[in-house]
């Protein structure tokens, strides 16, 4: 390959050789493409040049392919075939026969709450394809993204960087969950049983503190923060059978995979409801694989949250 003069390599110039195989014609050639016969003329010169063969030699009023120009002409039709259908206008995803990859970042809340209906949906459109979920969060989206090629990220992830681009997919807001018997609540805990009972805390970075305690704080109070995690499912199973507490987002308490019996109330304080979004690297928008797959996280997803809402 590095012996071919690629700056001579032109796409015009394919389109011209078919142009030309088609019309055996300069004039007919030009007056296709919609170019002068001078410029047409000054392609043919080119393509000569560049493939070292006269291609059409005149006969009276026609054009002659040589046996050089008959070998190439399949293979041109070909490479511009591909080029319009594949580059230029590529085709529609068939995700019946897709046999890929699709790479899904989830923070621990959403990995908890859609994992399994994603791979249920997906596995029902594209039943020959593979799925693989990477643990993401607000920290680490942007590095997940770009190391291992994340087609869609699902998580509160906020302010994102001009690379990114996101669709709202619902806003969440918070509840009281406890063991009733071991912490002595009733519904609904006024602010005092909130302070007085331990609490415990899903905390992503690790911190045992959140706008809760910088709320209370400016009101005078302070609440005791006994454990923490980042892992949901830990704090889900310290609360039975101890006396703690902890706020967590509405979906997932209702998560119908526990056989506990917790309680659940509004909480006394206000805390600021978020919005969960899904997110994707701007440069692969217009995919067909990731337009569809987009679609359908987000149909998922809004049939899980409304499956989630339900009246018990």
């Amino acid at each position: 390959m590095s012996n071919i003069n690629w700056r001579g390599v032109d796409l015009n110039l394919l389109i011209a050789f078919s142009a030309l195989m088609e019309t055996r014609s300069v004039t007919k050639a030009a007056n296709k493409l919609s170019i002068g016969q001078s410029a047409m003329s000054h392609n043919l010169s080119r393509l000569r040049t560049l493939l070292d063969d006269p291609l059409f030699e005149r006969n009276g009023h026609q054009m002659i392919a040589t046996a050089k120009a008959l070998e190439l002409a399949p293979v041109v039709d070909l490479i511009l075939q591909l080029i319009t259908t594949e580059i230029l206008q590529p085709g529609a995803f068939d995700p019946e026969h897709y046999t890929g990859l699709f790479k899904i970042g989830l923070t621990d809340y959403a990995e908890l709450l859609f994992a399994p209906a994603l791979f249920d949906a997906i596995q029902q459109a594209a039943p020959r394809s593979q799925l693989s979920f990477y643990h993401v969060d607000r920290n680490n989206y942007q590095q997940a993204a770009e190391t291992h090629g994340i087609d869609v990220l699902i998580g509160s992830m906020t302010n994102l960087p001009r690379e990114f681009d996101s669709q709202y997919l619902y806003t969440e807001d918070h509840v009281c969950l406890f063991d009733a018997k071991a912490t002595g609540l009733s519904v609904p805990i006024d602010l005092a049983r909130y302070i007085q009972t331990p609490q415990a805390l899903v905390s992503p970075d690790g911190q045992l503190a959140s706008q809760v305690d910088q709320q209370l704080q400016q009101q005078g109070f302070q609440r005791h923060i006994a454990v923490g995690s980042s892992n949901f499912l830990t704090i889900r199973h310290l609360l039975t059978g101890r006396n703690l507490l902890c706020v967590v987002s509405t979906l997932m308490a209702r998560l119908d995979m526990f056989n506990d019996s917790l309680s659940q109330c509004p909480p006394p304080v206000t805390i600021p409801d978020f919005d969960i979004n899904m997110v994707w690297l701007k440069r692969n928008a217009s995919h067909p694989r990731l337009a569809w797959l987009r679609q359908c996280v987000r149909q998922t997803i809004t049939a899980r949250v409304t499956e989630l809402r339900q009246p018990d």
